[in-house]
């Protein structure tokens, strides 16, 4: 029979699926006790009542009793705020730059438009859940306050856990997610200014625990306007990732965001092209909304189109009941461009900036 401090050991190892971290970390292991008369004892204690992913936390504890021989029922309460605070205490103690700091490992994406209607949040969520399936950390700010879509297309259905004033994002499919939908109700309407908005990218960026993402993927709200300053002020070695439709009108409307990012000495890394072509039962390929956008708009911006994204149903109503098309029709067309877009981010290393210090106030 192991003793008490191996038995606290094993139980320390399991992983807590919000936080990502082992438990003994955390300090979210009260009680483990092996006994020689009667059952062992356990009690987990966690952030806060109603934890989000305590039905996983549960069936890895018991995982873990069963493979240390172990008959302890498992016992859960509720974290006082001394023990909040040691717990984010913990989570902060020799963290990295946080995002957009000089030194941090994350890359962000801003996945940008002129205009909307061309299928940029969908876009975003299927190259953030593309980008985890290859075994990336990864986050997405819904940065379209006025027309936030993204915990919806990712199926997120709880809002964020607040712990000792950090906001831990819900996560779906490998993604966190931070949007304005977690805090207005359906019946209301975001009617917001410059200042307003300025504070809400703020706290999105300094507030969330994002926990050191590898990528952070920002659906930036179309045009040009007072988000999109805000970005470039808080993330200005951010990349943009330009999202256009076949037709030409659409390729002339999207150069201003690019423009926008010239200005504020943003890379354009390059440009996707959705809703290129439908194929219809026939197997032939129908240019619904024309053809040469996408390439045309790279050419005049001497980037690469790193992606093609064909219409498809799935892709519709994976984004009206949260089933990402990367997951749901793996083997479809769309898919895969998802999937080689992906590998496109991934080798477009940014570039090296030469005069860091130019930021925009």
């Amino acid at each position: 029979m192991a003793d008490d401090q191996e038995f606290r050991d094993e139980i320390g190892e399991v992983e807590d699926p919000l936080l990502h971290r082992p438990l003994s970390e955390l300090g979210m292991v009260l009680i483990a006790e092996r006994r020689r008369v009667g059952s062992d004892r356990l009690t987990i204690s966690v952030p806060v009542p109603n934890y989000p992913g305590l039905s996983v936390l549960e069936a890895r504890l018991q995982a873990a009793l069963e493979s240390s021989g172990s008959d302890a029922e498992i016992t859960i309460e509720v974290m006082d705020d001394a023990g909040r605070a040691a717990l984010m205490n913990a989570l902060r103690k020799d963290a990295p730059p946080g995002i957009g700091e000089t030194g941090s490992r994350t890359r962000v994406i801003a996945v940008s438009s002129g205009k909307g209607g061309v299928g940029k949040s969908s876009v975003t969520t299927n190259l953030a859940v593309a980008l985890s399936r290859k075994g990336h950390s990864v986050g997405v700010i819904d940065g379209d306050i006025w027309g936030f879509s993204i915990p919806r297309m990712l199926g997120i259905g709880q809002p964020p856990v607040v712990i000792d004033e950090s906001i831990i994002p819900p996560e779906a499919h490998g993604v966190k997610a931070m949007s304005m939908d977690y805090f207005v109700p359906d019946d209301k309407a975001v009617i917001w200014r410059g200042p307003m908005l300025h504070k809400a990218i703020e706290q999105f960026l300094k507030d969330v625990w994002w926990g050191d993402p590898e990528f952070l993927i920002v659906d930036m709200p179309p045009g040009t306007g007072d988000i999109a300053i805000s970005m470039a002020q808080f993330l200005p070695r951010a990349q943009v990732l330009l999202v256009t439709t076949p037709q030409p009108t659409a390729q002339r409307v999207a150069k201003r965001a690019a423009l926008m990012a010239a200005q504020v000495n943003q890379e354009v890394m390059g440009v996707v092209e959705n809703m290129s072509w439908f194929t219809g039962d026939d197997g032939k390929k129908y240019e619904i909304f024309g053809s040469g956008g996408g390439q045309a708009l790279a050419d005049d911006l001497d980037v690469p189109l790193m992606a093609r994204i064909p219409l498809l149903p799935s892709m519709r109503e994976g984004a009206d009941h949260g089933a990402p098309v990367t997951t749901v029709a793996p083997d479809s067309e769309a898919a895969a461009a998802f999937d080689r877009l992906a590998d496109a981010v991934i080798a477009k290393k940014p570039r090296v900036r030469t005069h860091p210090e130019l930021v925009i106030r």
